[in-house]
């Protein structure tokens, strides 16, 4: 069978629909995985104001930063101010990438929610990445467990390049699931499944889901994709189908992973939420005002960004006639 075909097992033919008016859970991940790629520092109070319109539009979860050398990733030096400095409005759960246990040590003294685990799927990538074997990022992540726990952390494991990998192609699905057991054995059960450089189709994802469907029943996939061959929001659509309520996404579809060829945005947060709503699930977040977060965005990035909704606003969203010039008779 090829690495990416779907078992026939009941659970890959036949998918549980999320029903019209389920919740989907829209995770923010900009503040992280958008910033992250930007050359030019942006300054700590335009992170932390951005952070806030996120959650003031309803976003109730907030990848708010890593705790990754600032060597490696300069732009997110600034961690512990940016928690330090976003309101905890009802409800908010704050979230931040944990490589190691000097990064949890870092994180437990702050009022970060979740400590997100990540380690890749593609030994090549995870070498390009943390510069260390897949094995060797595995054996990172008890220690880093036990630190959170005794924070009063919860933990979530991340796993890159699940649907392809920019240096060697397809991605076995059992790659995914091996490291999936090993966060299941350490009392994990929030896992989250990386399109670190936009590789994924609808038949990964349906392969990928029905993987971990026979192998981790227990545990809850969040789907992480980026919009790198505009396949973003179609491959959600499958996601839903396959039963999945919980994605993230970036705000103006800023992102990108600097260590892979090729990674660019995410999908876009406001895109999605507009998708959600006309499909006929609820996400608590007000569009207009994400929207206008997005612009703001965009001004401090200093360039357009590629979110469509942005620019178009939603489908009812009514223009003066004198806006548009009248065809020459």
């Amino acid at each position: 069978m090829p690495a990416n075909a779907v078992p026939d097992h009941p659970a890959a033919t036949a998918p549980v629909s999320v029903p019209e008016g389920a919740f989907v859970e829209v995770c923010e991940v900009g503040p992280r995985d958008g910033f992250q790629i930007e050359r030019a520092f942006i300054p700590t109070k335009e992170k932390i104001a951005i952070a806030n319109a996120l959650a003031k539009a309803g976003i109730k979860k907030i990848q708010a930063t890593s705790f990754v050398s600032p060597r490696a990733v300069p732009q997110l030096a600034d961690a512990e101010d940016v928690l330090a400095g976003i309101e905890r409005t009802p409800g908010l759960v704050l979230t931040a990438l944990v490589p190691n246990a000097r990064g949890a040590e870092r994180a437990a003294r702050t009022q970060v929610d979740v400590m997100g685990l990540f380690c890749s799927a593609s030994e090549t990538h995870s070498r390009k990445n943390v510069n260390a074997s897949i094995d060797e990022t595995l054996a990172r992540f008890p220690p880093v467990v036990e630190i959170a726990t005794a924070a009063g952390k919860r933990v979530q494991g991340g796993v890159a390049t699940v649907f392809g990998c920019p240096f060697e192609g397809e991605v076995d699905p059992q790659a995914v699931v091996r490291i999936a057991r090993f966060y299941r054995d350490l009392g994990i059960v929030d896992l989250n499944l990386g399109d670190t450089t936009g590789m994924a189709t609808p038949r990964t994802v349906r392969a990928v889901l029905a993987a971990l469907r026979e192998a981790v029943p227990e545990m809850k996939p969040t789907l992480h994709f980026h919009n790198t061959r505009g396949v973003g929001l179609a491959n959600v659509m499958v996601g839903l189908a396959e039963g999945v309520t919980r994605y993230d996404s970036s705000v103006g579809g800023l992102g990108g992973c600097p260590f892979a060829a090729g990674a660019t945005g995410n999908i876009c947060t406001e895109d999605l939420v507009y998708l959600l709503h006309e499909t006929g699930y609820e996400t608590g977040i007000d569009l207009d005002a994400l929207i206008a977060a997005a612009e703001r965005t965009e001004r401090a990035i200093g360039r357009e960004l590629p979110g469509q909704v942005m620019k178009a606003g939603p489908r009812f969203a009514r223009h003066s006639v004198d806006d548009v010039a009248t065809a020459a008779g």
